[in-house]
């Protein structure tokens, strides 16, 4: 696992600063919705995190790392078990999402024990999603559902 921090990090060291908008709804859209901001919830309940990711960058909005950086640190906070990780809206854009979702996911143990992470993805998803859906499937070891 060590290899692939040491990759990951040679990776973010190449990427320039992306952009993106985020708003914490409620709850997962339903698929094939048209949502316009990245977003994220914590159930307080069974402690899951639940993320959409609609855009890597955007023209306002908040920076794709800011906004993980900040889901993680919630996530921290609540005390998070398992992450769901909404990527069926991502149809195009750049790998600028992969590293600090990928980096962040590999930090934390317990999203990498099994049913510690669900990855959602379509047939529309291309790539950024698939390229960190691949990634996770090969280090992070996700429940994969299409």
């Amino acid at each position: 696992m060590s290899s692939a921090r040491v990759g990951l990090t040679l990776v973010s060291l190449a990427c320039a600063d992306p952009t993106a908008t985020s708003s914490l709804p409620a709850a997962l859209p339903a698929p094939g919705s048209k949502q316009q901001d990245n977003s994220y919830s914590i159930s307080g309940a069974d402690r899951t995190v639940n993320v959409t990711v609609v855009r890597v960058r955007g023209e306002t909005g908040e920076p794709i790392h800011a906004f993980l950086r900040r889901m993680f640190e919630s996530a921290d906070s609540a005390g998070a078990r398992r992450l769901v990780l909404d990527l069926r809206s991502l149809t195009g854009s750049d790998a600028r999402l992969v590293t600090p979702l990928v980096g962040g996911i590999l930090k934390r143990d317990r999203f990498l024990r099994e049913g510690g992470l669900n990855v959602l993805t379509s047939s529309q998803s291309f790539s950024p999603a698939q390229n960190a859906a691949t990634l996770l499937e090969q280090y992070a070891h996700p429940i994969l559902i299409q």
